[in-house]
């Protein structure tokens, strides 16, 4: 039981985190800005489209500096 527990985890891990860790927590910090933005009179749905105009060319640009 305990083996199948730690199999999901990792599962859980490499989904969510998968192959770069910044992204992830980019995601998590657009999420709560866009909650706490929508908890006020100011319209949230710009939040995530403008993150990933942030996190999308610099995650190529570190996937391809690397290289």
């Amino acid at each position: 039981m305990v083996n199948r527990i730690k199999a999901f985890f990792a599962f859980l891990y490499d989904f969510v985190v998968g192959d770069d860790w910044r992204i992830a927590v980019g995601v998590v910090i657009g999420l709560a800005v866009t909650y706490a933005i929508s908890q006020t009179s100011v319209p949230a749905w710009w939040v995530l489209p403008a993150l990933l105009v942030v996190l999308l060319p610099a995650s190529l640009w570190v996937a391809t500096r690397h290289r």
